[in-house]
């Protein structure tokens, strides 16, 4: 099973910094933690950060203590702070190091420049919020972007900024929460208000 050591399934990690987008991975670590995994949270540090929309986070742990081996997944949210500065570099740095393990890395709007910038879109297929955003960072990826909601390439997701229904349906399918019918209900129950799928997934006990 996906993202297990001893029967456990290890947790998922989410990146916390200042000014994230809090509003992009809460329908991914929702569902994540109603599906059995734990959710902790990784600053730069263990000191308090704050998101856009003004949320004060103090994280479990240092980004400094956490190894690829120990969790399911990292999920990179987007920041200001992803195209004003360098402070989220080391970020990156450990998203390459998650995939060079192969453990799964999920990232979303000024992430995926971050992602960009660290050479790692550059082979893989990918997506943020247009084109010339990610061209502005000067990657070498360009012919690999696709113009769509979400995409999954191997162990690595991106979506933009104003998916993240998108990118919780890829997370949740990558770590096995829900699958085929279920998963596809799921997306249209929570980005369509499909009443049709709410039927889908009360008889999956997802709902």
């Amino acid at each position: 099973m996906t993202g297990t050591a001893n029967g456990t399934r290890k947790p998922v990690h989410l990146a916390v910094y200042d000014t994230l987008a809090d509003w992009e991975t809460g329908h991914a670590t929702a569902h994540l933690a109603r599906g059995g995994y734990a959710i902790r949270t990784v600053g730069p540090t263990t000191d308090p950060v704050t998101s856009i929309g003004g949320l004060s986070v103090r994280p479990d742990l240092a980004l400094a203590g956490l190894r690829p081996e120990d969790s399911s997944l990292l999920i990179l949210p987007g920041a200001d702070l992803w195209d004003t500065s360098d402070d989220l570099a080391p970020f990156a740095r450990t998203a390459r190091a998650f995939l060079d393990a192969d453990v799964p890395v999920a990232a979303i709007c000024g992430a995926t420049a971050g992602l960009a910038r660290e050479g790692l879109l550059d082979d893989r297929a990918h997506t943020s919020a247009v084109s010339f955003y990610l061209a502005a960072t000067g990657y070498a990826g360009g012919e690999r972007y696709v113009e769509t909601d979400a995409v999954t390439d191997g162990g690595l997701i991106t979506a933009g900024p104003t998916e993240p229904v998108a990118f919780a349906r890829e997370v949740l399918g990558l770590l096995g929460v829900y699958e085929g019918e279920v998963l596809d209900a799921w997306y249209r129950l929570f980005h369509d208000s499909d009443p049709t799928a709410y039927a889908v997934l009360e008889k999956a006990g997802a709902a």
